[in-house]
């Protein structure tokens, strides 16, 4: 599972150099230094990772289906990522994005390995700043290491077993529905509130999932028919019934809701890392706080996190590989990997790190508005150099 069977390696000096160049860092531990003029500011934050919400099941990607009526409007009132890549094609992958903001790793998710503890998460960041720092998940939390993972890097972990009877109103073998989540996460802010600490409520949908099972008489697709649309369409109606109240909570002026898919519905394609199906929304909302803008770069999830920080001022010493898009330095591109191939995309350039060191180069053509890997074999050193480097030296971190 090494780097050594996925490509050539680069020798410690030249891996040094691209990190530096790239990253500003000052190793191969990818160690910098974000500095920021203006004072930091502490906002509640409430980050929702959507299960399987592909972008294209929103209209503002071409859909005409009308399942995401209430994320199409958040979007036009957010800041809203047009252009942004999932990191791979399961759940602990984009929970890896958002939580490490690091490429991801070959095999296995950083979540599902021994030793995943005491890292530097995006949880660490906030905890030092005096948040309370909580994972709320409507499932068993033992599901995919997610319980020992988020418990030993410092989070309280609300599950299906922290709510009451009465807070279940539906459930199925992935947990409680997304509106009891919702339900059961407002409480929890109010009683963080309570205590006058800062928050950060990182909360993890269920209910977008199969069997696509949902309460009836929510929207206009009955429970029954079971399929995906009706999935999409609830959440979205779970997530509208999460901000309308949220609005007349105390807490509200004071917070900034960020919402991305996990990852898409489907990875499978003509190619072995299709790029349309790696494509997802995400938006981050705080009215009078964050104004509205459409971000059209293309970006990584890893970026999300990290951008949402530069908002807030934040400085801080870091080990992440995402940036905030914001930065006058930053460089589009995005990880994107399977559970062999390793994707790298930067400009016009699909770099595929692939077993018994294979590397491919393909030009990327956009139709429709989104990217997709062309025909043409081509040949950029730079850009293989710049993915051996992140990648190498993430697994030099969490593997070898």
């Amino acid at each position: 599972r090494s780097i050594e069977w996925l490509a050539q390696k680069l020798p410690e000096a030249e891996l040094t150099a691209v990190l530096n160049s790239e990253n500003k860092s000052q190793g191969i531990d990818n160690f910098h230094q974000v500095v920021d003029s203006v004072p930091e500011v502490h906002k509640n934050i409430v980050l929702i990772t959507i299960e399987s919400l592909s972008a294209s099941f929103m209209e503002h990607f071409g859909n005409s289906e009308g399942i995401t009526p209430h994320l199409d409007k958040l979007a036009d009132e957010s800041l809203f990522f047009t252009q942004l890549y999932a990191t791979g094609n399961r759940t602990v992958r984009g929970l890896e994005a958002v939580t490490l903001c690091t490429p991801p790793t070959p095999g296995g998710s950083v979540v599902k390995q021994k030793n995943n503890s005491n890292l530097f998460t995006t949880g660490k960041l906030l905890k030092e700043r005096g948040y309370r720092v909580q994972y709320l998940y409507g499932g068993d939390s033992y599901f995919d290491n997610m319980k020992t993972f988020f418990g030993g890097n410092g989070y309280e972990i609300i599950d299906k077993k922290s709510f009451a009877k009465e807070e279940i109103t539906f459930s199925n073998i992935w947990g409680v529905c997304d509106e009891d989540m919702f339900d059961k996460a407002i409480k929890v802010f109010n009683e963080n509130t309570a205590s006058g600490e800062p928050f950060f409520g990182h909360i993890m949908t269920t209910s977008n999932h199969r069997p696509f099972t949902y309460p009836e008489g929510k929207i206009d697709i009955p429970a029954h028919y079971k399929c995906r649309a009706g999935g999409v369409k609830y959440t979205d109606y779970a997530i509208d019934k999460l901000i309308g109240p949220a609005k007349n909570q105390p807490w509200f002026k004071n917070t900034i809701f960020v919402i991305l898919a996990d990852h898409c519905a489907s990875s499978s394609g003509k190619t072995s890392i299709p790029l349309p199906k790696y494509h997802i929304p995400a938006l981050i909302y705080a009215p009078g706080f964050v104004a509205p803008q459409k971000v059209e770069k293309m970006v990584s999830q890893i970026d999300v996190m990290p951008t949402l920080f530069g908002l807030l001022h934040f400085s801080y010493d870091s080990y992440f590989y995402g940036k905030d898009v914001f930065n006058p330095d930053y460089k589009s591109r995005a990880f994107i990997a399977t559970y062999q191939d390793l994707g790298y995309l930067e400009k016009d350039v699909f770099t595929i790190l692939s077993p018994i060191r294979m590397v491919e180069q393909f030009n990327v053509i956009q139709i429709d508005g989104v990217l997709e890997q062309g025909n043409q074999v081509v040949k950029e050193p730079s850009f293989e150099r710049s993915a051996i480097a992140n990648y190498q030296s993430i697994c030099k971190r969490y593997v070898d």
